[in-house]
């Protein structure tokens, strides 16, 4: 299984929203904290991203930035601008000149209880500037979705949909290229024994793996497997495991309608008792309950 994939899909609740944005400047745009993530590209010329943390960034044309973290931020063109200058437009007005700046907003609605732990790693800002020849699979993204909002065609909607969770995997995979280090979950997927643990684990949570098992699968001993797993994930291989199934099994009761006993197997538990107490122990409820509130 793709560990990216799922870790995103894993937090990921509704249907991801996105916008164009004409402006002319000199315009300011303020983006209040949210439970979600943002995405923002600069299809046509120049701002600033003042992030709520940390420095502003210049964006310059073709560049994307992905706010993981939720925190307020704001989009100006220019560090003097007051951030409530932007007027809309008039609908059925046509503008009086072309926009000084054309980009894309995208949002996306996040399990903030379950965020994984590669996500967490994300600086507050994931900033991709624009380079030539690289990338190529994010900037063809890019600019299909950028076709689709702005002629909206029939069908649109779920092309739209479709390019942003495709659009959020390039932007992860692209910074996790560009970023990767020695230690954390960036060098735990590129690990061949510690990668090859994660994708038996999320291939089939429901095996009642050992740590010797998941060492074997990436060629370790026990003692050699578990050393290098705690270190690189940040916790033991079996902690690891009841985390994703109680992950899996959050998303199975939000979004499947299966009953408790067919959810508790998908996730390794053999009785619905025993599957219930853990789960009561990682969410604080009581699994209908939590089925009732989602």
């Amino acid at each position: 299984m793709d560990v990216l994939s799922d870790a995103v899909a894993a937090m990921r609740t509704g249907r991801p929203h996105s916008s164009r944005r004409d402006k002319h400047a000199p315009w300011g745009m303020r983006f209040a904290a949210s439970e979600g993530a943002g995405l923002h590209v600069l299809l046509r010329g120049s701002a600033w991203l003042i992030p709520a943390r940390g420095e502003p960034v210049a964006l310059g044309t073709g560049d994307v930035v992905f706010l993981a973290h939720g925190r307020g931020h704001a989009l100006a063109s220019g560090l003097d601008v007051p951030l409530d200058g932007a007027v809309p437009r008039p609908a059925g007005n046509p503008p009086l000149k072309d926009p000084d700046a054309v980009m894309l907003c995208g949002y996306y609605a996040l399990d903030r209880g379950r965020t994984h732990r590669l996500l967490t790693e994300l600086p507050e800002v994931v900033h991709l500037p624009a380079t030539v020849g690289a990338d190529r699979s994010l900037r063809a993204a890019v600019e299909l979705l950028g076709m689709e909002l702005e002629e909206r065609e029939p069908g649109s909607d779920a092309i739209v949909t479709s390019l942003l969770d495709t659009l959020l995997l390039y932007v992860l995979r692209a910074w996790w290229r560009r970023e990767r280090k020695g230690t954390g979950w960036s060098a735990a997927l590129a690990d061949p024994a510690v990668g090859a643990a994660l994708r038996a684990i999320h291939g089939d949570p429901a095996h009642p793996w050992t740590v010797e098992e998941l060492g074997a699968a990436g060629g370790l001993s026990r003692a050699a497997f578990a050393r290098r797993f705690t270190t690189l994930v940040g916790e033991p291989p079996l902690a690891y495991l009841t985390w994703w199934r109680m992950t899996t099994a959050g998303k199975l009761l939000r979004e499947a309608d299966l009953p408790l006993r067919s959810v508790a197997e998908r996730t390794g538990y053999t009785s619905e008792f025993a599957f219930a107490k853990a789960f009561k122990r990682e969410y604080g409820m009581a699994p209908g309950q939590y089925r009732r509130r989602a």
